[in-house]
């Protein structure tokens, strides 16, 4: 890939984080948290509210990429994301997964060819 193509990538990826509104995403996960197969009875969101964030400020500068691929990225930058509470990478990957994968079904086509 050349540099210029990384340019017009980094470009499409600022596109689609602009259109992204973190209270319309914070408001589906308020709202859908409990009925997530990791989710243990009694906690609150904010628990898993940062996990949600990461994964809709990370997806679309990895557009393209799927998760799987990305795990070991993602688990360094979770490690360093200022705001991710008290959950661990372990506690919190699937609660990002699912934030990605919201994302990635409202665009059309199957971005990163992994199916979804």
């Amino acid at each position: 890939m050349t540099d210029r193509d990384i340019r017009d990538k980094d470009r499409e990826f600022v596109g689609t984080a602009r259109s992204l509104d973190p209270k319309v995403e914070d408001d589906y996960w308020r709202a859908n948290y409990m009925t997530r197969p990791y989710y243990v009875t009694g906690e609150a969101y904010e628990l898993y509210q940062p996990a949600y964030r990461f994964g809709w400020e990370t997806y679309p500068r990895y557009e393209g990429r799927t998760f799987e691929e990305l795990e070991g990225e993602l688990e360094r930058d979770w490690d360093r994301y200022e705001t991710r509470g008290s959950l661990t990478w372990e506690r919190a990957k699937r609660a990002v997964r699912d934030a990605w994968h919201k994302l990635e079904r409202a665009l059309p086509g199957d971005f990163d060819k992994d199916g979804r």
